[in-house]
């Protein structure tokens, strides 16, 4: 199927389900996220963060992403998250990538605006959505150093949102990177004021952790893409535990199968959560 756009699948009128996305960083891992979205007939976006890329180089497993999401007979995107550099987010796009998110969270608001814009036009030459981030969100993405939670502010969302021309935002209300060490405390209220502020769909990072319920609660309250990524390591590392326990000679292709399962379920489980069956 044709690889379709970030503004294809977030752009909706009501928030009845978000569309989940989620990071891969091998063949296996796409396959296990394809085979779930095609069972439960729901859209899907393929992602991989810059903070993974010296375990798999974009320049490899990018052109994977791209012939797995064209072989998906669902709608796919496929999407670079937290691209911190212009030098990556540039090969996304001349690899075929319907998206990149530019990260510019570290940044003072002003230059974040202007290196977002940067960012918004080299996309556009390349018919491609951008996605960024306003406040911060909490933990670590891949190899970068964690960061304290900053929530976003709603005259600063809205302002970034008009000023960049940005096709999705990510927002901060409390969520983390990684696994919690303890259980976050969601700013719903501070996401229902910058849902109705900012007409850019909003984004949640820091998924993984968070109970059914809060999931729900923040896709009523604004959120249209959600994005999964120690989730479904954590489930193929566990598949792969399971393979070993059960066979302590089980070859290579045995824990393959177990990546692809992992990632399989913990995608289908999430797709499930956000109500995306029979979205596609």
């Amino acid at each position: 199927m044709p690889l379709v756009k970030l503004s294809d699948l977030v752009t909706k009128p009501d928030h009845t389900y978000a569309v989940g996305a989620f990071n891969v960083s091998d063949m296996e891992m796409a396959m296990g996220a394809i085979r779930a979205a095609e069972e439960m007939n729901a859209p899907l976006i393929l992602q991989v963060a810059e903070g993974r890329l010296r375990y798999s180089p974009l320049d490899l497993l990018g052109p994977v992403m791209i012939a797995a999401a064209k072989k998906c007979k669902m709608p796919t995107a496929v999407h670079l998250d937290h691209g911190g550099t212009m030098e990556t987010i540039r090969l996304a796009l001349e690899l075929g990538f319907t998206s990149v998110m530019f990260d510019g969270s570290k940044y003072p608001l002003e230059e974040n605006i202007a290196r977002t814009r940067e960012v918004v036009k080299l996309a556009k030459g390349y018919g491609a959505d951008v996605e960024a981030e306003i406040g911060r969100v909490g933990g670590a993405e891949g190899d970068y150093k964690s960061v304290d939670v900053l929530v976003t502010s709603v005259e600063e969302a809205k302002r970034f949102a008009e000023e960049t021309g940005v096709d999705a935002l990510a927002v901060a209300i409390g969520t983390a990177h990684g696994n919690y060490k303890e259980q976050p405390v969601l700013r719903i209220d501070r996401l229902k004021e910058i849902a109705a502020a900012v007409k850019t769909p909003l984004v949640l990072h820091g998924g993984t952790g968070l109970t059914d319920e809060d999931f729900k609660e923040c896709i009523a309250s604004g959120i249209q893409k959600i994005n999964i990524a120690t989730a479904s390591y954590d489930a193929s590392a566990n598949r792969i535990r399971k393979v070993a326990a059960e066979n302590p000679t089980a070859r290579y292709f045995e824990f393959s199968e177990a990546i692809a399962e992992g990632t399989y379920e913990n995608v289908k489980k999430h797709m499930a959560i956000f109500g995306m069956k029979d979205k596609a």
